[in-house]
């Protein structure tokens, strides 16, 4: 058999890699190149990591509808890590229109899920191991993968101004989680461990 035929219209796939950070460098955006061990690049790759920790986690949940909360949020983070990819001049406060890409609302909807799910468990009086089924435990993994995001944005912040919306939403994500893991088990009638004080 003989080459297949060549189509002048065919376009050829990228290849995956482009030797461009052989050097330690990566672009941002806006076409800039900045040093890999940047700030701005720790705070998105960070928040990558964290995307990638949730849908491990989703992987192993069957609940419909969590997997689609925990699926918009995943979306949320791209957003959110296109936003530190892309560094602009701060406007005036309180123009958040035309500017953020993540408002204030955005918070305010994970507040909301938070207290939903939490009414429906009971009050905690010490702190919990962070165990249960396959779900829950990496729900708790990627919560404290998203404590890490959240601190590499606040060392982000003191050397660029960035967006504050995003250390909110990241910071009210780590509860969601939390919350969301001791939800999952209750259903699955897993008891939680409590931390004992020696």
């Amino acid at each position: 058999m003989g080459e297949p035929p060549k189509n002048r219209f065919l376009i050829r796939k990228a290849k995956i890699y482009t030797r461009a950070g052989d050097r330690g460098e990566t672009s941002l955006i806006s076409g800039k190149r900045i040093r890999k061990d940047h700030p701005r690049v720790a705070a998105y790759g960070t928040v990558d990591e964290l995307n990638a920790a949730l849908g491990t986690a989703v992987s192993f949940i069957r609940e419909r509808k969590i997997v689609q909360l925990l699926q918009g949020i995943q979306n949320e983070l791209f957003n959110i890590g296109a936003e530190l990819a892309s560094p602009r001049k701060l406007k005036k406060a309180g123009q958040e229109r035309g500017f953020y890409q993540l408002n204030q609302s955005k918070v305010k909807d994970l507040e909301s899920l938070a207290d939903q799910y939490d009414a429906t468990l009971p009050q905690l009086k010490t702190f919990i191991l962070p165990s249960g089924t396959s779900g829950a435990s990496f729900l708790h993994l990627t919560r404290t993968v998203c404590r890490r995001a959240e601190r590499e944005v606040v060392a982000l912040a003191k050397k660029d101004k960035i967006n504050p919306n995003i250390i909110a939403y990241l910071n009210r994500l780590s509860d969601l989680l939390f919350v969301l893991a001791r939800y999952l088990n209750k259903k699955a009638g897993r008891k939680e461990v409590f931390w004992k004080k020696d």
